[in-house]
């Protein structure tokens, strides 16, 4: 990729279009991952697969391709701050901006199969993340997460899909109810498409990945910032616009009980599959500024989701939605400030 889009094109870049450029490649990150989705569960229902499987594994999974490819290439770049930060940015964002507009624009039924269960994995994987980046320093004393941690990681996502396979068995409607409609919106006519409509959106998502992170590093560097800062932010932003784009359209549609399991996954997925992912490419730094400000602010948002759930009956209150839309506005002003 280095030799198709050398990182010297987009030094000579004005500001301007580099923060063009951005903005459209976080778009065409997003579009991509529609794509392979969509590709992936057409041609896992035209081989046969079990659709409980499609939508336990490749559904899930496909949806955090975004944070996912951004995180591990930049690993594999040597810009591990800002795989982190995108990865921990990705979970501020689904849970404080996403969930917080949910609650807020709607009434959204506490499905408490989800929540006793995946709810609290979803938990325990933010606590895990800031505890391994604590135990772990490189040879010159700084913080990472090593690579024997991502491919533990990767080992405990495999778990969490055989467990939440379990799980679907026990709780079917509306894992068929989102299948159905995840099939409707994206199953290509035979085979072949969608397999096309899979190769399209890898190329895609891999493409945008790298223009994405070669504008972060060009913009970072000329505004004296960490990159982990726009990674937290920007970036994370943009990698979740599936899930805000879920959110939205079950809103829509009258079916908000679907995007609590979204936003729930995509948390778990972001510690387990997206940083798992990133770390075996590479060491990821910690810097301080995940110690100082992206992990309480994460563990924060967390907690007011527990918050949300212990007081929620048939549906989830409203008012830690504004909560969690103020920490979020926070943490952007917050981030706007170092920036200065």
């Amino acid at each position: 990729m280095e030799y198709l889009l050398p990182g010297h094109l987009f030094e000579g870049l004005a500001t301007g279009w580099l923060l063009l450029l951005l903005a459209v490649a976080v778009l065409a990150v997003a579009k991509g991952a529609d794509w392979l989705v969509g590709g992936a569960v057409a041609f896992s229902q035209r081989a046969g697969i079990p659709k409980i499987i499609v939508g336990a594994t490749v559904v899930s999974i496909g949806t955090t391709t975004p944070e996912a490819a951004v995180s591990v290439m930049s690993a594999w770049r040597g810009f591990p701050d800002l795989a982190l930060g995108n990865s921990v940015g990705s979970i501020i964002c689904d849970t404080g901006l996403i969930f917080g507009l949910a609650l807020v624009l709607t009434r959204i039924p506490a499905d408490r199969f989800v929540l006793n269960r995946h709810g609290w994995i979803q938990f325990g994987a933010g606590v895990l993340l800031v505890v391994v980046s604590l135990l772990f320093r490189g040879a010159e004393g700084e913080r990472i997460i090593p690579r024997f941690i991502g491919f533990t990681f990767l080992a405990l996502l495999a778990g969490y899909i055989i467990v939440s396979l379990h799980w679907a068995r026990q709780h079917k409607g509306a894992l068929e109810e989102l299948e159905a409609e995840a099939a409707a919106a994206h199953a290509p006519g035979s085979p072949w498409k969608a397999l096309g409509l899979l190769a399209l959106g890898i190329i895609l998502v891999v493409l945008a990945s790298h223009i994405m992170i070669q504008c972060v590093r060009v913009l970072a560097e000329r505004w004296g910032v960490p990159p982990s800062l726009l990674a937290a932010t920007l970036i994370a932003f943009g990698t979740s616009l599936p899930e805000l784009v879920t959110a939205l359209a079950a809103i829509a549609r009258g079916q908000p009980a679907l995007l609590v399991g979204n936003i729930i996954g995509a948390d778990i997925l972001n510690v387990l599959f997206v940083t798992g992912a990133a770390a075996t490419a590479a060491p990821l730094a910690v810097d301080g500024l995940f110690l100082s400000l992206h992990f309480p602010v994460m563990i924060g948002v967390l907690l007011v989701f527990r918050v949300a759930v212990y007081f929620a009956k048939d549906t989830f209150p409203r008012w830690p939605g504004v909560l969690l839309l103020l920490i979020y506005a926070g943490y952007i002003a917050q981030n706007v400030l170092l920036r200065e």
